[in-house]
């Protein structure tokens, strides 16, 4: 059995068991460090999209360009869509991807009232190089669990998610 790490949330909970030793606190516990792991992790991820000069919305639209596969091109609403964002959130990463020469608005051919968004051949160099950094730094992140822990974490994360996202 492996020891157990002390961390901040062991003072949080020592001061509500003091305070309210009715209360179960073990849900408390494990979401309070879910959150503190998604805080810590978010740094680590973003400081290699930075080092690419993107933000996480911009490698995000970026990324579901390349992974929507040739031509790399999508409608905005189905973008805004798969992103979950509004149209007025993806105009504004559009307009700053559109400046720095990463993707390009066209006319759609099916409808010329309609536009899709392209990744540009610089815009796929760069998500190809970014994301190839953003998996092995995730895998760094993760590689102080063995591969049947984090097969487990993701099993049980699956749960919760699917319990918390009904219809999902």
């Amino acid at each position: 059995m492996t020891e157990q790490i002390s961390d901040p949330i062991d003072a949080i909970e020592a001061q509500w068991r003091r305070e309210r030793p009715d209360l179960n606190l073990e849900a408390m516990a494990v979401l309070g460090r879910l959150g503190r792991l998604m805080v810590v992790a978010q740094r680590e991820i973003e400081a290699v999209f930075g080092k690419h000069g993107l933000q996480r919305g911009e490698f995000d639209v970026l990324a579901a360009l390349r992974r929507s596969g040739e031509p790399f091109e999508l409608n905005p609403s189905v973008l805004a869509a798969t992103l979950m964002l509004s149209r007025a959130g993806m105009t504004g990463r559009l307009d700053r991807l559109e400046a720095a020469g990463m993707v390009r608005r066209i006319a759609d051919v099916g409808d010329r009232r309609a536009i899709r968004v392209a990744l540009t051949d610089a815009g796929r160099d760069l998500i190809d190089i970014v994301v190839t950094e953003h998996t092995a730094n995730e895998t760094r992140l993760l590689s102080v669990l063995a591969p049947s822990d984090r097969r487990e974490l993701d099993r049980i994360v699956r749960v919760l998610l699917s319990s918390m996202e009904p219809g999902e």
